[in-house]
């Protein structure tokens, strides 16, 4: 099997110390630092931060603590997962990244998407009406910027261009860019007809029943005289010493953060017999390096990714469980899967 590459993600979330208070924001922000620069000593290939706009999270920048971690670290890719390009600049967006990339050395990548929250939208006054006009027009200009050329554009979402040219310019002349994709087989298109790699975010559920989305994201790219870039997954998951530690230390702030967004979507509270379900048969990957590691290797060989992506952080999880778990991915998951992957 080709090379896979392998990242943490996290939406930095805020977690408690030990005595089980709860860390301020400042704290929070400089703990995913604390996380990526081990992840780096590592090998661990990529952190991607995601934007939120809610209590529980501290990064609703991505591109400025990557900023941070950028001037810390050597050769980790530095990502967002995912930046809310609806509710954004495009042309804005491209400049810090390409900020984060002169700090980096060419190791920042964006991944574009449409956000599973919808907070962003009335704090920077966006209509969620408008929700797929305000993503297609937006990715439609993002990739002319992407040419690194003088910009003409218009749309009905945001001032036109003409002749705008935007700095500062990448060193490469290349801003590695991605979609994330949560099932919606137009993204999926969309995603090709652009010519970028696509991120599905695989929450729950059986991975293989993904598979049809990287068919059609194949499918899509041949028809259309594009490239069918290596896809990348990323899923929730946790990592202790044996899997009865890893499900203990998990599930209670899993509980906690997955019945408040329950809550708002109309989802019941969860049980522990689902969520012993879902690291059993679906998309979490809950447990010691051994079942964690050989259930990541199913998944890769079964959707025959490029990349696999772990959601590492949940609900208010302490800071030190958290650091275990990225020593314990870097140190031992991601060594046995690529064995088993050889």
């Amino acid at each position: 099997m080709s090379t896979v590459e392998f990242g943490l993600d996290t939406f930095g979330d805020v977690p408690q110390d030990d005595a089980g208070r709860p860390l301020s924001y400042a704290q929070a922000i400089r703990q995913v630092v604390d996380e990526a620069v081990l992840a780096d000593d590592l090998g661990i290939d990529v952190i991607a931060l995601g934007e939120h706009h809610r209590p529980e999270y501290s990064v609703s920048t991505p591109e400025t603590v990557l900023a941070g971690i950028a001037t810390k670290t050597e050769r980790i890719k530095l990502g967002s997962g995912v930046t809310v390009l609806s509710s954004d600049d495009p042309v804005r967006v491209f400049q810090r990244f390409a900020t984060v990339d002169a700090l980096s050395h060419g190791r920042a990548q964006v991944i574009l998407g449409r956000g599973s929250f919808t907070e962003s939208f009335p704090l920077f006054g966006y209509d969620l009406r408008n929700y797929d006009v305000l993503f297609e027009e937006k990715i439609n200009l993002f990739a002319e910027l992407l040419k690194e050329k003088p910009v003409t554009w218009s749309g009905s979402t945001r001032a036109a261009l003409a002749d705008a040219d935007v700095f500062p310019k990448t060193e490469s002349g290349k801003l590695d860019t991605w979609v994330g994709v949560g099932g919606s087989p137009q993204s999926v298109v969309r995603t090709a007809q652009y010519d970028l790699p696509l991120m599905l975010a695989i929450i729950g559920g059986p991975a293989e029943r993904f598979e049809p989305y990287i068919d059609l994201y194949k499918r899509a790219a041949d028809q259309l005289g594009t490239t069918a870039h290596p896809v990348g997954m990323h899923s929730p998951g946790f990592v202790a010493d044996t899997d009865e530690q890893a499900k203990e230390i998990y599930f209670p702030y899993y509980k906690v953060i997955r019945d408040r967004i329950g809550k708002l979507r109309g989802w019941p509270p969860v049980k522990r017999s689902e969520f012993e379900s879902e690291i059993e048969y679906g998309s979490m990957y809950v447990g010691s390096p051994e079942t964690v590691a050989r259930k990541m290797a199913d998944a890769i060989k079964t959707l025959g990714v490029g990349r696999y992506d772990m959601i590492y952080s949940s609900g208010a999880i302490p800071a030190s469980h958290r650091l275990h778990t990225v020593e314990l991915y870097g140190s031992k998951v991601v060594p046995m899967v690529k064995d088993m992957l050889a």
